[in-house]
Protein backbone atom coordinates (compact mmCIF):
# COMPACT_ATOMS: atom_id res chain seq x y z
CA UNK A 1 0.00 0.00 0.00
CA UNK A 2 1.77 3.44 -1.00
CA UNK A 3 2.12 6.15 1.53
CA UNK A 4 -1.13 8.21 0.05
CA UNK A 5 -2.99 5.25 0.48
CA UNK A 6 -2.59 5.08 3.79
CA UNK A 7 -2.40 8.37 4.47
CA UNK A 8 -6.01 8.55 3.30
CA UNK A 9 -7.10 5.46 4.58
CA UNK A 10 -6.03 7.00 8.23
CA UNK A 11 -8.47 10.16 7.40
CA UNK A 12 -11.22 8.38 6.74
CA UNK A 13 -10.49 5.94 9.97
CA UNK A 14 -10.47 9.54 12.06
CA UNK A 15 -13.65 10.72 10.33
CA UNK A 16 -15.96 7.20 11.21
CA UNK A 17 -14.26 7.54 14.87
CA UNK A 18 -15.35 11.53 14.68
CA UNK A 19 -18.62 10.94 13.45
CA UNK A 20 -18.79 7.79 16.03
CA UNK A 21 -17.52 9.91 19.01
CA UNK A 22 -20.12 12.41 18.30
CA UNK A 23 -23.14 10.31 17.90
CA UNK A 24 -26.55 10.77 20.35
CA UNK A 25 -27.55 7.71 21.68
CA UNK A 26 -31.48 8.28 22.51
CA UNK A 27 -32.08 5.28 25.14
CA UNK A 28 -36.01 4.84 25.81
CA UNK A 29 -37.26 4.01 29.09
CA UNK A 30 -39.15 0.71 27.95
CA UNK A 31 -35.73 -0.30 26.71
CA UNK A 32 -33.86 -3.02 27.98
CA UNK A 33 -30.95 -1.01 28.55
CA UNK A 34 -32.02 0.44 31.69
CA UNK A 35 -30.99 -0.91 34.63
CA UNK A 36 -33.24 0.35 37.91
CA UNK A 37 -32.86 -0.15 41.49
CA UNK A 38 -35.39 1.65 42.79
CA UNK A 39 -38.01 2.24 45.73
CA UNK A 40 -40.99 2.86 42.80
CA UNK A 41 -40.38 2.88 39.32
CA UNK A 42 -42.92 2.50 36.26
CA UNK A 43 -43.26 3.58 32.82
CA UNK A 44 -46.40 6.02 32.50
CA UNK A 45 -48.41 9.24 30.79
CA UNK A 46 -47.31 12.27 32.63
CA UNK A 47 -48.14 15.33 31.52
CA UNK A 48 -48.77 14.23 27.77
CA UNK A 49 -45.72 12.20 27.35
CA UNK A 50 -44.53 8.78 28.32
CA UNK A 51 -42.41 8.75 31.07
CA UNK A 52 -40.42 7.46 33.39
CA UNK A 53 -41.66 7.48 37.23
CA UNK A 54 -38.47 7.41 40.05
CA UNK A 55 -38.94 7.49 43.42
CA UNK A 56 -35.87 6.75 46.17
CA UNK A 57 -33.18 5.06 43.70
CA UNK A 58 -31.56 4.95 40.61
CA UNK A 59 -32.14 4.40 37.02
CA UNK A 60 -28.73 3.59 34.98
CA UNK A 61 -27.78 2.67 31.11
CA UNK A 62 -26.01 -0.70 30.99
CA UNK A 63 -23.06 -0.90 29.31
CA UNK A 64 -23.09 3.04 28.47
CA UNK A 65 -19.35 3.94 29.29
CA UNK A 66 -19.32 7.42 29.10
CA UNK A 67 -16.19 9.76 30.35
CA UNK A 68 -17.16 12.91 28.65
CA UNK A 69 -19.68 14.65 26.59
CA UNK A 70 -23.42 15.88 26.67
CA UNK A 71 -26.16 13.93 28.68
CA UNK A 72 -30.16 15.54 27.90
CA UNK A 73 -33.49 14.63 29.30
CA UNK A 74 -36.96 16.29 30.45
CA UNK A 75 -37.95 16.39 34.36
CA UNK A 76 -40.94 17.12 35.46
CA UNK A 77 -41.54 17.93 39.80
CA UNK A 78 -44.20 19.40 41.53
CA UNK A 79 -42.56 21.32 43.95
CA UNK A 80 -42.32 18.68 47.03
CA UNK A 81 -39.17 18.11 48.88
CA UNK A 82 -37.19 16.14 46.55
CA UNK A 83 -33.75 15.66 44.95
CA UNK A 84 -34.20 14.48 41.37
CA UNK A 85 -31.20 14.34 38.77
CA UNK A 86 -28.56 12.83 36.88
CA UNK A 87 -25.60 10.33 37.24
CA UNK A 88 -22.69 9.75 35.26
CA UNK A 89 -18.64 7.80 35.29
CA UNK A 90 -20.73 5.16 37.73
CA UNK A 91 -18.55 2.69 38.85
CA UNK A 92 -21.29 0.81 40.60
CA UNK A 93 -23.98 1.34 43.33
CA UNK A 94 -22.50 4.05 45.37
CA UNK A 95 -19.54 5.73 42.73
CA UNK A 96 -20.18 8.51 40.60
CA UNK A 97 -20.79 12.09 39.90
CA UNK A 98 -24.39 13.23 40.55
CA UNK A 99 -26.77 16.45 39.58
CA UNK A 100 -29.22 16.85 41.30
CA UNK A 101 -32.43 19.77 41.41
CA UNK A 102 -34.22 20.27 44.72
CA UNK A 103 -37.85 21.96 43.25
CA UNK A 104 -38.73 22.86 47.36
CA UNK A 105 -35.82 24.98 47.28
CA UNK A 106 -36.55 26.77 43.93
CA UNK A 107 -35.21 30.12 43.32
CA UNK A 108 -32.76 30.09 46.29
CA UNK A 109 -28.87 29.93 45.91
CA UNK A 110 -29.35 25.79 46.49
CA UNK A 111 -31.82 25.05 44.71
CA UNK A 112 -29.83 22.27 42.51
CA UNK A 113 -26.38 20.60 43.67
CA UNK A 114 -23.39 18.90 42.53
CA UNK A 115 -21.63 16.78 44.68
CA UNK A 116 -19.84 13.45 44.21
CA UNK A 117 -20.67 9.95 45.74
CA UNK A 118 -18.29 8.01 47.22
CA UNK A 119 -18.66 4.44 48.66
CA UNK A 120 -22.80 5.35 48.83
CA UNK A 121 -22.10 8.72 51.10
CA UNK A 122 -23.96 11.59 49.97
CA UNK A 123 -21.33 14.58 50.08
CA UNK A 124 -23.41 17.93 49.79
CA UNK A 125 -22.87 19.72 53.62
CA UNK A 126 -18.62 19.22 52.11
CA UNK A 127 -19.31 21.04 48.76
CA UNK A 128 -21.81 24.13 49.05
CA UNK A 129 -21.66 27.25 47.83
CA UNK A 130 -20.23 28.62 44.28
CA UNK A 131 -19.55 26.05 42.05
CA UNK A 132 -21.67 23.57 43.82
CA UNK A 133 -25.02 25.27 43.23
CA UNK A 134 -27.03 27.68 41.60
CA UNK A 135 -30.22 29.72 42.36
CA UNK A 136 -33.07 28.63 39.48
CA UNK A 137 -36.54 29.02 39.30
CA UNK A 138 -38.64 25.64 38.09
CA UNK A 139 -41.52 25.41 36.73
CA UNK A 140 -43.67 22.97 38.39
CA UNK A 141 -45.95 20.58 36.77
CA UNK A 142 -44.60 21.31 33.62
CA UNK A 143 -41.79 19.81 31.75
CA UNK A 144 -38.58 21.23 31.78
CA UNK A 145 -35.03 20.46 29.79
CA UNK A 146 -31.89 19.64 31.64
CA UNK A 147 -28.29 19.16 29.49
CA UNK A 148 -25.16 18.38 31.42
CA UNK A 149 -21.84 18.87 29.33
CA UNK A 150 -18.91 16.93 31.21
CA UNK A 151 -15.71 17.68 29.67
CA UNK A 152 -12.15 16.35 31.67
CA UNK A 153 -12.88 17.78 35.14
CA UNK A 154 -15.48 20.03 34.53
CA UNK A 155 -19.49 20.44 33.91
CA UNK A 156 -21.68 22.42 32.92
CA UNK A 157 -25.51 22.39 33.98
CA UNK A 158 -28.55 23.70 31.46
CA UNK A 159 -31.60 24.13 33.21
CA UNK A 160 -34.80 25.50 30.82
CA UNK A 161 -32.05 27.80 28.82
CA UNK A 162 -30.10 25.93 26.30
CA UNK A 163 -27.94 29.06 25.93
CA UNK A 164 -26.72 29.79 29.11
CA UNK A 165 -25.59 27.61 31.91
CA UNK A 166 -27.18 27.51 35.34
CA UNK A 167 -24.11 26.01 36.64
CA UNK A 168 -20.38 25.56 36.05
CA UNK A 169 -18.98 22.85 38.17
CA UNK A 170 -15.09 24.45 38.76
CA UNK A 171 -13.85 20.54 39.70
CA UNK A 172 -15.69 17.60 39.67
CA UNK A 173 -14.25 15.37 42.61
CA UNK A 174 -14.39 11.92 41.81
CA UNK A 175 -11.18 10.29 39.51
CA UNK A 176 -12.14 10.90 35.48
CA UNK A 177 -13.11 7.04 34.44
CA UNK A 178 -15.22 6.15 32.69
CA UNK A 179 -18.78 4.59 33.40
CA UNK A 180 -22.35 4.22 33.30
CA UNK A 181 -24.78 7.34 32.83
CA UNK A 182 -28.45 7.53 34.36
CA UNK A 183 -30.68 9.32 36.68
CA UNK A 184 -31.48 9.44 40.39
CA UNK A 185 -34.07 10.74 42.89
CA UNK A 186 -34.15 10.63 46.52
CA UNK A 187 -36.16 8.82 48.92
CA UNK A 188 -38.74 11.72 49.24
CA UNK A 189 -40.90 13.28 46.25
CA UNK A 190 -40.72 11.45 42.94
CA UNK A 191 -39.76 13.02 39.96
CA UNK A 192 -40.13 12.07 35.92
CA UNK A 193 -38.51 11.71 33.02
CA UNK A 194 -38.70 11.69 29.05
CA UNK A 195 -36.83 12.20 26.27
CA UNK A 196 -33.66 10.77 27.51
CA UNK A 197 -30.31 10.59 25.57
CA UNK A 198 -26.27 11.04 25.98
CA UNK A 199 -23.41 11.91 23.59
CA UNK A 200 -19.91 10.30 24.12
CA UNK A 201 -17.46 12.79 22.94
CA UNK A 202 -13.56 13.70 23.66
CA UNK A 203 -13.37 17.07 25.72
CA UNK A 204 -16.52 19.06 24.22
CA UNK A 205 -15.69 22.73 24.63
CA UNK A 206 -17.41 24.87 27.87
CA UNK A 207 -18.86 28.09 27.83
CA UNK A 208 -17.21 29.09 31.07
CA UNK A 209 -13.85 28.69 32.38
CA UNK A 210 -12.00 26.98 35.02
CA UNK A 211 -11.03 29.23 37.81
CA UNK A 212 -7.40 28.43 39.30
CA UNK A 213 -7.34 26.63 42.95
CA UNK A 214 -6.96 28.80 45.15
CA UNK A 215 -3.46 27.55 47.57
CA UNK A 216 -4.76 26.45 51.53
CA UNK A 217 -4.24 29.12 54.19
CA UNK A 218 -0.83 28.77 55.85
CA UNK A 219 -1.60 26.14 58.44
CA UNK A 220 -3.83 24.47 56.82
CA UNK A 221 -3.53 20.49 57.47
CA UNK A 222 -2.79 18.83 54.23
CA UNK A 223 -3.37 14.59 55.04
CA UNK A 224 -4.77 12.72 57.91
CA UNK A 225 -3.98 9.42 59.08
CA UNK A 226 -7.57 7.99 59.40
CA UNK A 227 -8.81 4.45 61.31
CA UNK A 228 -11.00 2.09 60.31
CA UNK A 229 -14.42 2.57 61.44
CA UNK A 230 -16.43 1.78 64.11
CA UNK A 231 -19.31 2.28 66.52
CA UNK A 232 -19.63 6.04 68.37
CA UNK A 233 -21.40 4.37 71.14
CA UNK A 234 -17.62 2.59 72.04
CA UNK A 235 -16.64 6.48 73.58
CA UNK A 236 -19.26 6.87 75.17
CA UNK A 237 -18.08 7.48 78.46
CA UNK A 238 -14.58 6.91 77.50
CA UNK A 239 -12.37 10.47 78.70
CA UNK A 240 -9.03 8.11 78.36
CA UNK A 241 -7.57 6.15 75.15
CA UNK A 242 -6.00 3.13 76.18
CA UNK A 243 -3.91 0.51 74.36
CA UNK A 244 -6.26 -2.11 74.11
CA UNK A 245 -8.45 0.80 72.13
CA UNK A 246 -5.61 1.70 70.14
CA UNK A 247 -4.82 -2.10 69.11
CA UNK A 248 -8.15 -2.48 67.33
CA UNK A 249 -7.77 -0.28 64.68
CA UNK A 250 -6.27 -0.28 61.32
CA UNK A 251 -4.80 3.31 59.45
CA UNK A 252 -4.66 5.06 56.27
CA UNK A 253 -3.18 7.91 54.77
CA UNK A 254 -5.74 10.78 53.57
CA UNK A 255 -4.42 13.05 51.48
CA UNK A 256 -7.07 16.61 51.73
CA UNK A 257 -8.32 18.46 48.81
CA UNK A 258 -6.62 21.74 47.41
CA UNK A 259 -9.04 23.38 49.83
CA UNK A 260 -7.69 21.16 53.28
CA UNK A 261 -10.92 19.47 53.22
CA UNK A 262 -10.67 15.34 53.60
CA UNK A 263 -13.66 13.68 52.19
CA UNK A 264 -13.72 10.36 54.31
CA UNK A 265 -15.62 8.78 52.51
CA UNK A 266 -13.26 8.48 50.08
CA UNK A 267 -11.82 5.77 52.21
CA UNK A 268 -15.08 3.65 53.38
CA UNK A 269 -18.58 4.15 53.65
CA UNK A 270 -20.84 3.78 56.93
CA UNK A 271 -22.63 0.64 58.37
CA UNK A 272 -24.33 -0.04 61.44
CA UNK A 273 -21.85 -0.52 63.69
CA UNK A 274 -19.34 0.99 61.84
CA UNK A 275 -20.05 5.05 61.76
CA UNK A 276 -16.80 7.05 62.98
CA UNK A 277 -13.48 7.18 62.11
CA UNK A 278 -10.33 8.70 64.39
CA UNK A 279 -8.41 11.14 61.97
CA UNK A 280 -4.87 11.80 63.63
CA UNK A 281 -2.17 13.96 63.83
CA UNK A 282 1.03 14.34 65.47
CA UNK A 283 2.32 17.59 66.29
CA UNK A 284 5.66 18.13 67.29
CA UNK A 285 6.76 21.03 69.12
CA UNK A 286 9.80 22.39 70.12
CA UNK A 287 9.00 23.86 73.26
CA UNK A 288 6.23 24.12 75.70
CA UNK A 289 3.44 26.25 74.09
CA UNK A 290 -0.13 26.75 73.42
CA UNK A 291 -1.50 26.45 69.86
CA UNK A 292 -5.07 27.27 68.61
CA UNK A 293 -6.57 25.15 66.10
CA UNK A 294 -9.38 25.56 64.11
CA UNK A 295 -11.66 22.76 63.04
CA UNK A 296 -14.60 22.23 60.95
CA UNK A 297 -16.49 18.41 61.10
CA UNK A 298 -19.64 16.73 59.86
CA UNK A 299 -21.70 15.77 61.49
CA UNK A 300 -20.41 14.96 64.99
CA UNK A 301 -16.87 14.91 66.90
CA UNK A 302 -14.87 14.18 69.93
CA UNK A 303 -11.30 15.75 70.11
CA UNK A 304 -8.66 13.38 72.21
CA UNK A 305 -5.42 15.46 73.11
CA UNK A 306 -2.47 12.67 74.83
CA UNK A 307 -5.39 10.20 74.92
CA UNK A 308 -7.47 12.53 76.74
CA UNK A 309 -10.73 13.50 76.00
CA UNK A 310 -11.10 17.32 75.77
CA UNK A 311 -13.99 18.73 73.96
CA UNK A 312 -16.78 17.45 71.83
CA UNK A 313 -19.21 18.91 69.43
CA UNK A 314 -22.50 18.10 66.91
CA UNK A 315 -23.23 20.11 63.65
CA UNK A 316 -25.80 17.40 62.69
CA UNK A 317 -28.63 18.95 60.43
CA UNK A 318 -30.76 21.56 61.96
CA UNK A 319 -28.77 20.60 65.45
CA UNK A 320 -28.08 24.46 65.97
CA UNK A 321 -32.00 25.59 64.31
CA UNK A 322 -34.49 24.33 61.91
CA UNK A 323 -32.47 25.92 59.32
CA UNK A 324 -28.94 25.01 59.93
CA UNK A 325 -28.66 22.52 57.25
CA UNK A 326 -25.29 20.73 58.61
CA UNK A 327 -22.44 22.47 56.48
CA UNK A 328 -19.00 21.96 57.31
CA UNK A 329 -17.40 25.57 58.22
CA UNK A 330 -14.95 26.31 60.90
CA UNK A 331 -16.99 26.93 63.78
CA UNK A 332 -15.24 25.45 66.52
CA UNK A 333 -11.54 25.70 67.56
CA UNK A 334 -9.29 24.17 70.25
CA UNK A 335 -6.40 25.98 72.18
CA UNK A 336 -3.53 22.91 72.70
CA UNK A 337 -1.29 22.43 76.02
CA UNK A 338 1.60 21.32 73.64
CA UNK A 339 4.10 19.28 75.53
CA UNK A 340 8.16 19.44 73.90
CA UNK A 341 8.34 16.48 71.56
CA UNK A 342 5.66 14.85 70.24
CA UNK A 343 1.78 15.13 70.80
CA UNK A 344 -1.13 13.79 69.33
CA UNK A 345 -4.39 14.65 68.32
CA UNK A 346 -6.74 12.43 67.16
CA UNK A 347 -10.49 13.46 65.97
CA UNK A 348 -13.44 11.16 66.40
CA UNK A 349 -15.57 11.79 63.57
CA UNK A 350 -19.15 10.57 63.34
CA UNK A 351 -21.52 10.56 60.54
CA UNK A 352 -24.83 10.77 60.60
CA UNK A 353 -25.92 11.96 56.93
CA UNK A 354 -24.98 14.41 54.34
CA UNK A 355 -21.41 14.54 54.02
CA UNK A 356 -18.56 12.93 55.77
CA UNK A 357 -15.34 15.42 55.95
CA UNK A 358 -13.06 16.96 58.54
CA UNK A 359 -11.00 20.52 58.01
CA UNK A 360 -7.96 21.99 60.47
CA UNK A 361 -6.03 24.62 60.46
CA UNK A 362 -3.34 25.96 62.85
CA UNK A 363 -3.04 29.87 63.73
CA UNK A 364 0.77 29.23 63.39
CA UNK A 365 3.35 27.15 62.97
CA UNK A 366 5.94 28.80 64.53
CA UNK A 367 7.76 26.31 66.76
CA UNK A 368 5.84 23.30 65.33
CA UNK A 369 5.72 20.26 62.82
CA UNK A 370 3.15 17.76 61.50
CA UNK A 371 4.03 14.31 61.20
Amino acid sequence: MSKFSISVMGAILCALALSSDARSQTVPFDSERWEIRARESRIEDHLGRPSLYLKGGLAAVKASEFTDGIIEFDIAVAGERGFAGAIWRMQDQGNYEEFYIRPHQSGNPDANQYQPVFNGMAAWQLYHGEGYGSPVIYDLNQWMHVKIVVSGKNAEVYIKDMDTPALFVNEMKRETKSGKVGLSVGNFAPAWYANFSFQNMTAPPLKGKAKAAEPAPKGTVMSWMVSSAFDAKSLEKKYQLTPTDKQKLNWKKLDCETTGLANLARLQGIAEGRNTVFVRLIIQSNREQVKKIKFAFSDEARAYFNDRLIWGGSDIYQSRDYRFLGTIGFFDELYLPLNRGSNELWLAVTENFGGWGVRAMFEDMEGIEIK
